[in-house]
This record gives structure tokens, C-alpha cells and sequence, in this order.
């Protein structure tokens, strides 16, 4: 097994972290040290652990998340990077699971996600119980049901839980720390991968639960960093990404994207808004689609009412 490094990124929810770390506690293979790139003011106090845990200051209020991911892997010193967001509470096999595949794949492995409802962890980390309870992400397809399967679209990346060799990620050159705030700098990421030849692809195992928060999908909370994003990925690679996002933003009245001229956003989100697309306690994780076919149904009982 080779020594792993699991570096996360972190501004707030403190509960959540230390649910990451007593997580790693309970590995059947410890990782070598646990990086936190802080996007906060004051440093966290933080529980006990048989590791060394680091944290690295990043400055605050700009969500840099390409910036504090770059600092942590910079910081860390293991053969394997392994990168879980804050929110996330990794399985006791997920270590094992990643460097494992990694002594043979070199690429980037995407592991397992299952999102937990509201209250999941009010009794500790019970991984039983957590089994029974999570559910799978609809926009986001299954593992394969063994090893590892590679992914013929870049767009499938999805950073909150992913792992690569080190110094792969580095000879890379790391995410793009021009994407600031909430949106893009992922896919920018799997975009830049694809065009060096290096793979993708998802892997059964490495799993880890998602614990709630509440979050908005569309992500209006982060309308000016998603439209900002999608027009930095735009001048670097042609095209805009975030498109169902934005798809979503238009069929709102926020925005207009039309192709060949700069997004325009049109008004602000209203409480309106922030009560379509919020998630509530009961739901495991907010979705966009679900949204979007709201909003078109609305849009086509208009289109009859005005016929």
C-alpha cells in the first residue's frame, strides 16, 4: 500500500469536519496524515487522531477552493493524494479501496457517494446505520460492480471524493486558480486531464457519506461565481460549461446567456427563487433536474394559457 495523504478544503461547518476526521479514525488502513486547506479566519480544534493532521491557512471570504485544493497537495507528502470534501464521512475501507487501484491505475479514480438525510449523524458515526439510510445521487451514475471503469467524458468528475498519485496531480499543474468561488474549477480540471491523456474513471469502493447541509440546486446562492466561471472556462476552451446550471438560471429570468456575447444577468434571486431551488431536511441532496422540469412545465402551461 502506498503511504496516502487525504487532503480536504474548509470554511464553517466544523461538525462536519470532525465527522471526516473520526472517520479516518476508524480506517482498517490509517492514512499517513490529513491536510486542511482553511478558508477561514481562526484555525479548527479539532479531534484527537493516530495521525498527524495539518492544516493550512488560506485566506478567507473569496471561496479560493481551486487555490486551498492546490495548497493542501502541495502540503502533503504521501505517494497518494486522496481528496474528500469537508462534508464528507469517508468508510473504514476507503483508504485500502484507493491505494489499492492506484498502485496500478494512474489517472484520477472517482469513489462512491451516498448522501445522508438531515439527523443521520446525530447518534455518532454508525456506518450500519448509514448504509441503511443513504441514498444514491440521480444525476450521478452508479460504480461499476468490481475495480475500476474509465470514463469516456471528463464531465463525469465530480471532486467532492477523488484520488490520484501525487505526482501526477502536480506534473499536471493542479486546478486552474483562477476559478474563484462556487462553480467550474472541476470540470475545468477533468477538461485539462483529457487533454494530456491522463484517465478518468470510477472505481467500486473508496465510498464515502455525504452529510447534509442546506444547499440550493441551481446554485443561486452562487449565481455571480457560476456565470463569472463559465465564461473563464469559455475563453480557455471555446465553449462554456455548467450548462445545465445555467439552462436553469434562464428558464428563472436570472440570466441571459445567449451564445456569441457575454452572460448578462437580469435580477437577482428572490425568496422565491431560494424556495424552488432549496433543499429540505428530509432530502438527501438538492437537484437540479427536478427543478428544470418545473420550471418547463411551467413554462409550457404558460404557452397553452396564452394560445
Amino acid at each position: 500500500m502506498m503511504p496516502a495523504s487525504v487532503v480536504t478544503l474548509a470554511g464553517g461547518r466544523p461538525a462536519h469536519l470532525d465527522n471526516l476526521v473520526l472517520g479516518l479514525c476508524h480506517q482498517a488502513e490509517p492514512p499517513s496524515e490529513l491536510i486542511v486547506a482553511v478558508m477561514q479566519e481562526a484555525r479548527y480544534h479539532l479531534p484527537e487522531a493516530p495521525f498527524p493532521v495539518r492544516q493550512v491557512m488560506i485566506e478567507a471570504g473569496s471561496l479560493p477552493l481551486a487555490a486551498a485544493r492546490n495548497a493542501a497537495a502541495r502540503a502533503a507528502t504521501g505517494q497518494a493524494l486522496i481528496f474528500l470534501d469537508a462534508d464528507c464521512i469517508p468508510a473504514p475501507d476507503l483508504i485500502a479501496d484507493y491505494t489499492r487501484e492506484l498502485g496500478a491505475f494512474d489517472g484520477l479514480l472517482m469513489g462512491e457517494v451516498m448522501y445522508l438525510p438531515g439527523g443521520a449523524t446525530a447518534d455518532g458515526l454508525r456506518f450500519d446505520s448509514f448504509a441503511a439510510k443513504a441514498v444514491r445521487h440521480s444525476d450521478r451514475r452508479g460504480p461499476p460492480p468490481a475495480g475500476i471503469e474509465r470514463c469516456a467524458d471528463y464531465r463525469c468528475f465530480w471532486s467532492l471524493n477523488f484520488a490520484m498519485r501525487r505526482e501526477t496531480f502536480l506534473a499536471a499543474g493542479g486546478f486552474d486558480e483562477r476559478y474563484v468561488g462556487y462553480g467550474g474549477e472541476d470540470t475545468d480540471f477533468g477538461k485539462l486531464l483529457d487533454s494530456r491523456g491522463i484517465p478518468i474513471a470510477w472505481t467500486k469502493g473508496g465510498l464515502v457519506y455525504h452529510q447534509y447541509h442546506p444547499h440550493h440546486m441551481p446554485p443561486v446562492h452562487h449565481l455571480d461565481s457560476v456565470v463569472r466561471n463559465a465564461q473563464l472556462f469559455e475563453a480557455k476552451w471555446g465553449y462554456r460549461t455548467m450548462g445545465h446550471w445555467l439552462h436553469a438560471f434562464r428558464l428563472m429570468g436570472l440570466i441571459d446567456d445567449a451564445p456569441g456575447r457575454p452572460i448578462r444577468i437580469l435580477r437577482r434571486p428572490t425568496a422565491e427563487d431560494f424556495t424552488l431551488t432549496g433543499q429540505q431536511s428530509h432530502q438527501p441532496y438538492a437537484n437540479t433536474a427536478s427543478v428544470i422540469r418545473i420550471l418547463e412545465e411551467q413554462g409550457a402551461g404558460l404557452t397553452r394559457a396564452a394560445s
